[in-house]
Parts: structure tokens; C-alpha cells; sequence
């Protein structure tokens, strides 16, 4: 199944440093890692926008989503990107790689030369970057990134293959494009004024999210997905074709919360932890 999940471009409102702000968007990227998320979507919320805004936090989840290693290749030196150390570690395979000389370890590269007879060089973290042959289904870019199969470090052999990459993909579009997407699935709207969950319906809405895949959309911090959406709380208790959103759910993932708001990061834990959860 696909997960999606959508955050608003309003997510750092709240944070009174960009220090700060990049710490909570790395929180955000180790949620979305531990519950396999594939696609990591920022929806615009211009009015909830404060200091730091789309463009910002698109910048610093495809930066926690890189592994360590093509880092300086890909970002170089960005604003956004002055407080970078703060990041806790996602430690995803697809960024750690195989510690082992074992056929089969994977890890992700960077074209950064295209040469003649369908060759390219690839910086996939080792020492020096590696010429390599292009199969012919491939076509390959410079700055693109690719997949490698690494079959022996000393000497090095590899070869790239055509496999998708693990971990989440970073991108920002719409929400009602996102919703639209032929991989929504089951859209999940997360709000205290949602349904409030039950583990009774947790067994339904799992075992069709195992068979659909979903897209769950969550608010930001003193700004919830009712206020952003311009929906009056009393209207989401009943949910109808289109209204609002086009969302299947409205769900409450934690009822009788003991804090006023909720954060993000917090919300996505919460929620999450209970989706993923399987239905046998």
C-alpha cells in the first residue's frame, strides 16, 4: 500500500528561531521514516505562514531525506540550511547502506558527469565517484539521482539498476491535487473535532487502508485542518461526498487529549503508531 502524508506549509509557525524550527521538521522527517512513509507532501497554508514557509520546510525534509553522504553534492551551502546539525538521524537503510561487502547492498547515488558511450560517474558515498554503464532501459541526467548495486567495495564493482528508491519522496503541491492523486487511497483528515477513535473502528479503517493505501493531512500548531480549510468545526461530524475537502475521514486520534494543541510532530506519532498497526 502507499502512505502518504500531508503537512502544512505553516508547520514552524510556531518556533521562535530557525534552530528551533529545523528541529521540529526533523521530527517530522523521523516520523514519516519509522512509519514507511512514501510520499511526504507540503501543502500551502499562506495565511498560517509566519517567519518560515514552504519553500523552507520542502528544503529541510529533502535534505533529512538525503542520505549523509550526497548531501554536500545535492544542497551545497543553502540558508535554510544553517542549522542542519540539529537533525536527529533518520537512519533509514536506503541512507546508512550495507556496513557488508554482501551482492545485493544498495545505496543512492548522484550523476555528476554524463560521458560518451553510455557511461556516467556516479558519487554514491565512496571514496571517489564510479564510472558506470547505463542499461539500456535507463535514461540518466546529470544531478539525477539513481540506485546502485554494490557487489564488492575492494575492488569496487557496481552497477546501477532501474529500482525505485527507498524511503519517502519531499513535494509540495495543492492539497485537492494531492487528494486527487490516483495513490490517495483513503483520505485521512486529523482534527480534534474528528471522530474520535475507537479501537473497534481502528480494525475497520486498517483493514482498508492495508487494501487502499491512504493519505493522512494534518494541521499545524494553533491552526487546525478546520481553520485552515475555512470549515466550521460542527460541519466535519458528518461527512459527506466533497464536503470538506474530499476527505473520507475526519478522525480524533487522540481523544481526551490533556493539552490544548497538539503539535504536528506529535499528531503524526499519535496517529500513525495506531494506522500502522495490522488488521489480523
Amino acid at each position: 500500500m502507499t502512505v502518504n502524508i500531508l503537512v502544512p506549509s505553516s508547520l514552524v509557525r510556531e518556533a521562535e528561531d530557525k534552530r528551533e524550527a529545523t528541529r521540529k521538521i526533523g521530527y517530522v522527517a523521523r516520523a514519516a521514516t519509522i512509519f514507511r512513509a512514501d510520499n511526504l507532501i507540503v501543502f500551502p497554508d499562506s495565511e498560517g505562514e509566519r517567519k518560515w514557509g514552504g519553500g523552507f520546510v520542502e528544503t529541510v525534509l529533502r535534505y533529512a531525506a538525503t542520505p549523509p553522504y550526497l548531501r554536500k553534492e545535492a544542497f551545497g551551502k543553502q540558508d535554510e540550511l544553517e542549522y542542519v546539525g540539529v537533525l536527529p538521524p533518520l537512519r533509514a537503510p536506503s541512507q546508512t547502506g550495507s556496513e557488508s561487502d554482501d551482492s545485493g547492498s544498495l545505496r543512492q547515488g548522484i550523476v555528476t558527469e554524463v560521458g560518451p558511450e553510455g557511461r556516467v560517474r556516479v558519487n554514491c558515498g565512496l571514496q571517489h565517484p564510479i564510472s558506470l554503464v547505463v542499461p539500456s532501459q535507463m535514461t540518466v541526467g546529470e544531478g539525477e539521482r539513481v540506485t546502485v548495486r554494490i557487489s564488492s567495495r575492494r575492488p569496487v564493482r557496481a552497477k546501477l539498476v532501474d529500482a525505485p528508491q527507498s524511503g519517502y519522496t519531499v513535494m509540495r503541491m495543492n492539497l485537492s491535487a494531492a487528494l486527487d492523486r490516483d495513490d490517495a487511497g483513503v483520505r485521512i483528515a486529523t482534527s480534534r473535532f474528528g471522530e474520535s477513535l475507537s479501537v473497534a473502528r481502528l480494525d475497520e479503517i486498517v483493514a482498508q487502508t492495508e487494501r487502499d493505501g491512504m493519505s493522512v493531512v494534518f494541521g499545524s500548531p494553533g491552526r487546525g485542518l478546520p481553520e485552515i480549510l475555512g470549515v466550521e468545526p460542527e460541519r466535519i461530524s458528518a461527512v459527506e461526498s466533497g464536503v470538506p475537502a474530499r476527505f473520507d475521514l475526519w478522525l480524533n486520534t487522540v481523544p481526551n487529549q490533556g493539552s490544548e494543541v497538539i503539535r504536528t510532530e506529535e499528531a503524526m506519532f499519535a496517529s500513525l503508531a495506531c494506522l500502522n498497526l495490522n488488521s489480523e
